[in-house]
């Protein structure tokens, strides 16, 4: 199914992809804080929108992952991994970080992508989100913030 899948960049009318964006964040008002400064890339198969991923470059050195989602119909197909291979090749020589929910399988494919455990920001979906988050059974609390040396 990959054989047709392709990575675009969009500049213009980002808030077309608020469904997928909002399958990695439920929240709308924290998409906006970084949506407009962040590049947006939509992965598309067959011309369906399928996965969306969002960076935002920190420094000289580190661009982050805001947003890395994939609709539900078509995970565990391999366009995540395709999504976060696109940034790092992005980001040649720069390590690339992201924050996730303590989600046993999102901690398990983010490690089996090569990317190791940094540091968490404690309460940050309680104290960010109106409504508890839970996935897979789990209360979402911390933000837990993994990298990726890239260099």
């Amino acid at each position: 199914m990959s054989e047709n899948f392709k990575i675009v960049e969009i500049k213009n009318d980002k808030k077309r992809f608020i469904q997928l964006l909002l399958i990695g964040d439920e929240s709308e008002a924290m998409i906006d804080r970084y949506l407009q400064k962040g590049n947006l890339y939509v992965g598309i198969s067959n011309d369906i929108s399928i996965a969306v991923c969002v960076t935002l470059i920190i420094d000289n050195t580190t661009v982050a992952i805001k947003n890395l989602a994939v609709r539900p119909d078509f995970h565990r197909c391999g366009f995540g991994r395709l999504m976060l291979k696109h940034v790092e090749c992005e980001n040649p020589d720069k390590s690339i970080i992201l924050g996730t929910g303590e989600t046993p399988s999102t901690l398990r494919f983010y490690e089996k992508c090569g990317y190791r455990y940094s540091h968490r920001i404690p309460n940050f979906f309680t104290d960010n989100y109106s409504n508890p988050i839970i996935e897979e059974g789990v209360i979402l609390r911390d933000m837990v913030y993994l990298r990726k040396d890239n260099a």
